[in-house]
This record gives C-alpha cells, sequence and structure tokens, in this order.
C-alpha cells in the first residue's frame, strides 16, 4: 500500500491535478511510435523509394542498388555502384535496403536531442509522467552516466545532422532537373520539388535550432554581457539559433511529420497512386 508524504499519496501516477495531464504523453508517445513504425515498414520495403526526379529522404545518400530488385532508383544515382554480392555477405531474410545503412545516423540524433528526451521518458518510462504526477519507484537512480550514457553522444550526431541537410539539399536541387540529372536533365518544377525543398526547411529550422548547435556557436563565449561581447559574431550567431531554439519542440515535431510524409509521398508517385504535377509533362 502506498504511503501518504505530506497528505499526499505516492502511488503511481497519482496527483492533485484536475487537468487532463495524461492527453501529452498519450499523444507524443503513440505519434513518435507510429513514426518509427512507418519508417521501419518503408525502410524494409526496399522499393518505391524513386520517382523520376525525387528520391525519398529516408534512403539518402544511396550507397548501393541491387538492379536485381524492382522499382530501385537508376543504377547512376548509386555513390558505390551496385550491390556488393561478393561473400554472400547479406543476410538472406533481410531486404536489400539501401535504407538500413543510413537511418541510424538521423536516428540518433533525435533519440539523443533534448526534446526528445524529455517526452519519451514521459511517456515510454512514466519518469514522470507529467509535472507533480508520482513517477514510478526508481531504485538507485544514475540519470544518463549508466544505462543512458549514450545520450551523451548528442553533441556529435550533430555533426552527423548537418552531414544530412547538405546531402538533402543536393537531393531537392536534383529534383528540379528531368530525371535527376542537374547537369544534363531539363531543367522544371513539380509539387515533389516543393515537397523535398520544404523538408530540407523544416531539418533545418529543427538542425539549426538545437541546443547543441547552440552552444557550438556561441555557448562557449565568457562574456555576452560585456560590450565587447555585444558585437561578437558568436553571439550574434547564438541569439539567432536561441529563436529557433525556443520554437524546438515545433520544429522537432512538423520535421519528423514532414521526413515521413516526403517518404509516403514519392512512394505514392512511383507506384502511380499519386499524380506529380510538374512542367515535364
Amino acid at each position: 500500500m502506498a504511503e501518504d508524504v505530506g497528505g499526499h499519496s505516492t502511488s503511481f501516477a497519482s496527483t492533485g491535478r484536475v487537468d487532463r495531464w495524461w492527453v501529452e504523453p498519450l499523444v507524443t508517445g503513440a505519434g513518435f511510435l507510429g513514426f518509427v513504425v512507418y519508417t521501419t515498414w518503408a525502410m524494409l520495403q526496399a522499393g518505391h523509394y524513386w520517382s523520376d526526379a525525387y528520391l525519398s529522404p529516408l534512403y539518402s545518400p544511396l550507397f548501393f542498388i541491387d538492379e536485381s530488385l524492382e522499382y530501385q532508383a537508376p543504377l547512376g544515382h548509386a555513390w558505390f555502384g551496385a550491390w556488393p554480392t561478393a561473400w554472400n555477405w547479406w543476410p538472406d531474410w533481410l531486404p536489400k535496403s539501401p535504407a538500413i545503412f543510413i537511418l541510424a545516423g538521423p536516428l540518433a540524433f533525435r533519440m539523443t536531442c533534448y526534446y526528445y528526451r524529455k517526452f519519451y521518458y514521459r511517456s515510454y518510462f512514466a519518469s514522470p509522467l507529467a509535472c507533480t504526477v508520482t513517477a514510478l519507484p526508481q531504485k538507485k537512480y544514475k540519470g544518463e552516466t549508466a544505462l543512458f550514457v549514450f545520450q551523451n553522444i548528442h553533441r556529435y550526431t550533430l555533426y552527423v545532422a548537418i552531414g544530412y541537410i547538405v546531402i538533402l539539399s543536393y537531393d531537392a536541387l536534383m529534383s528540379f532537373f528531368k530525371g535527376g540529372d542537374v547537369l544534363n536533365g531539363e531543367f522544371g518544377v513539380g509539387v515533389g520539388s516543393l515537397v523535398l525543398c520544404m523538408n530540407v526547411v523544416l531539418l533545418s529550422g529543427y538542425t539549426f535550432g538545437c541546443h547543441a548547435f547552440r552552444h557550438l556557436v556561441g555557448g562557449r563565449g565568457d562574456c555576452f554581457s560585456c560590450s565587447a561581447g555585444k558585437e561578437h559574431l558568436g553571439h550574434k550567431t547564438w541569439k539567432q539559433v536561441s529563436r529557433l531554439n525556443a520554437r524546438h519542440m515545433m520544429w522537432a515535431w512538423i520535421s519528423m511529420i514532414w521526413v515521413g510524409f516526403t517518404d509516403f509521398y514519392v512512394r505514392m508517385v512511383s507506384m502511380g497512386v499519386f499524380t506529380d504535377y510538374n512542367t515535364w509533362d
């Protein structure tokens, strides 16, 4: 039986709150779980990730392409050419999906993000479910120095995330040329071009508003309040990044949803379900 401390019950999820405090952890937990399920499913399809000039962000960059599979991108778009077949290195039960090689990078950045930690600690670990709501009893909790020590790699995964912004920016540029051929393809614009460009904008808002990036550009300054500090380039950049950081939760969710939608749009166009209106056809 739970004990009372100061007149308050210490049983799990007990609280004096009368609002629907459980809505936020429930919705955020279900939303992120839905994204994980969809991206895992999309990764294992190993096809329909390319349509004329559009490449799904879940499959970018394309390291290898297995031409024996249907609905693949042209071989010329693979960084390292055809899928290696020597040594029988790939297990038969696992689809030869290019996405398997690249999703760990952006996922590591999101999973170690300060905002994402907050929401999934609450939603999945009940630590705590919400403010003033009793959490599950914890014994010898050591924070992020033991089990969750990997969270400290967030500052390093930032560089991976910035690299993906560069790569996805090129994919967005490629989407304005027929066949994805930037050098020789006919220039044009389609709905998919706008979808891919918006994906870069939203991911940039999330990435460059990150706490780690904010620290990188100016968080190490010794004196931002002094006159010299106010004119410092790092301080000016820090202030602009802080504007994005103030809406970090918004950028995190919108960019995540749009990544999934971008893959969905490219997939639907590739399957012939959606008609991509463009200037080429």
